[in-house]
C-alpha cells in the first residue's frame, strides 16, 4: 500500500496541469461512482490527478491508481479498497480501469461495501460503460473529456480566460461576445495552428506532433478496439487500411461495397468496424434527421480536424477542415443532421447552419445562419466561425 502512496505523491507533486479543463466544474464530484470517458491523448490522466492536486494535494484520502501496475495481475481491486477504507481512504481515482478483467463487476461490489467510498475511474470512448455493463446501470454517472476547444487552445496561448457561450448565447449576441474578446487577442492569429494541432493536449510536448498523434491513432484502433470490442489481432490491419480509405477520400457518404472489396470483407463487416471508429472518436457518422446507424451514414468525418493532417495532409481540403471544425465543436452538447439544399448542417431540431470559407460567396437566407471563415466580427446571421469554438 505504502508504495502506491508514494507514486500518488510523486504524481501529485510533479502535476502541473498547462490549463484546468472545464469539465472539472461540470461533474458533481460527490456522487459515489463516477466514470470518465474520452479517447486516447485528450489527458484524462492529467485531469485525474489535476482533480486530485487541487482537492485533496497529498493527503492520504485521496489515491491514485492504474490499471497497468501488474499488482492487479495477482490482487483483487476489491480487496484493495477494502484495505484502503479500512486505512481511512475516501476516494479512489482508477485510471485505465479497461485494463482490468472483471473491472465492472468488482466496481459493483465497491459500491455496495463501502457506501463511504467515492471512486472516479476513466476509460476508452469505445467503451459502452452502461448498455455493456448492467451491474453499473443506474449508479454511474458517466462524463465525456473531450479534446482542447478552440477557447481552452487560446486561453492557453494568450493566457486570457474567456469563459464558454451556450449555442443560444452565440447565435444572440454574437457580436458583443466576439467585441469583447478582441479587446484582448486576435483569435484568428491563432485559428489555423489550432485546426492543425490544437485539439490533444500533447502539442505542448517537445515532439513532432503528427508522429505522436500517428501513433496515439494506432494505439486507439490496437488497443482501445481490438482489447476492448475482442477482436482478433489478425483483423487489425484490415481496421487500418479502412480509416486510411475513408481518410483519403474525404468527406462524404461511404461506397460500403467498394471498401469491403478493398479491404476483403463483409459489407455488415464493413458498417461495425465503421461504427468502432466512431466510437473511438476517429471519424464521424452524419445521419439526415431521423435516421441512424445500422444505417448507413450519409456523410463520413474525420472527428476533428487535427487528424486530417495527420493522416493524409497533401489532400486537405479548406471547406472539409472548416466543416470538421464545426462538427467536432458542437458534437459535444448538440445533435448535427445532413444539411438540406443551401445548408451544410441541420442542429437539433432543425437549426440550418452553413459554413462558409474564406471569399465565400452567399445569397443571404434570413432561416440560415451562416459560419464565417476568417471573419472576425459577424452581423445578424453571419457569425466568425471560430466563435464556435467557444462552446465549450
Amino acid at each position: 500500500m505504502e508504495s502506491f502512496y508514494r507514486t500518488h505523491r510523486y504524481l501529485i507533486e510533479h502535476t502541473d496541469a498547462p490549463i484546468r479543463r472545464g469539465l472539472m466544474d461540470e461533474i458533481n464530484w460527490n456522487d459515489r461512482l463516477i466514470g470518465i470517458k474520452g479517447t486516447r491523448g485528450v489527458g484524462k490522466t492529467t485531469f485525474l490527478l489535476q482533480y486530485a492536486k487541487e482537492k485533496f494535494g497529498t493527503d492520504r484520502s485521496c489515491l491514485y491508481l492504474n490499471m497497468n501496475n501488474l499488482y492487479f495481475s495477482q490482487h483483487r481491486l476489491a480487496d484493495f479498497a477494502e484495505k484502503f477504507v479500512k486505512d481511512g481512504g475516501r476516494v479512489l481515482l482508477i485510471d485505465q480501469v479497461f485494463k482490468y478483467d472483471g473491472w465492472s463487476h468488482e466496481l459493483r461490489e465497491c459500491y455496495d461495501n463501502y457506501p463511504e467510498l467515492r471512486i472516479v475511474f476513466t476509460g476508452s470512448s469505445v467503451m459502452r460503460l452502461n448498455e455493456e455493463n448492467p451491474e453499473l446501470d443506474g449508479i454511474t454517472k458517466v462524463y465525456y473529456l473531450r479534446g482542447l476547444s478552440f477557447r481552452e487552445y487560446l486561453n492557453l496561448k494568450s493566457g486570457n480566460h474567456f469563459k464558454a457561450y451556450t449555442l443560444e448565447e452565440i447565435l444572440k449576441n454574437h457580436r458583443e461576445i466576439a467585441q469583447n474578446i478582441l479587446k484582448d487577442v486576435h483569435p484568428m492569429s491563432h485559428f489555423q495552428d489550432y485546426l492543425h494541432h490544437g485539439f490533444y493536449p500533447f502539442f505542448l510536448e517537445k515532439r513532432n506532433f503528427s508522429e505522436n498523434l500517428l501513433k496515439t491513432m494506432n494505439m486507439m484502433i490496437e488497443v482501445d478496439i481490438l482489447l476492448i470490442k475482442q477482436i482478433e489481432q489478425k483483423y487489425l490491419s484490415k481496421i487500418k487500411k479502412l480509416l486510411y480509405l475513408l481518410a483519403v477520400d474525404g468527406p462524404g457518404a461511404p461506397n460500403v461495397s467498394q471498401l469491403a472489396t478493398e479491404i476483403q470483407t463483409s459489407r455488415a463487416t464493413v458498417m461495425n468496424y465503421i461504427k468502432y471508429l466512431a466510437d473511438s472518436r476517429l471519424i464521424n457518422m452524419v445521419y439526415p434527421k431521423g435516421e441512424e446507424f445500422p444505417k448507413k451514414p450519409a456523410k463520413l468525418m474525420m472527428h476533428n480536424s487535427n487528424l486530417m493532417y495527420a493522416v493524409y495532409p497533401v489532400k486537405v481540403n479548406q471547406q472539409d477542415v472548416l466543416d470538421t471544425f464545426f462538427m467536432n465543436t458542437m458534437y459535444k452538447d448538440h445533435k448535427l443532421y445532413m444539411g438540406d439544399k443551401g445548408s451544410s448542417f441541420l442542429v437539433d431540431e432543425g437549426l440550418r447552419f452553413r459554413v462558409c470559407p474564406e471569399n465565400c460567396k452567399i445569397k443571404n437566407n434570413p432561416e440560415v445562419y451562416y459560419a464565417m471563415h476568417r471573419k472576425e466580427l459577424g452581423e445578424g446571421n453571419l457569425i466568425p466561425l471560430w466563435l464556435f469554438g467557444f462552446l465549450y
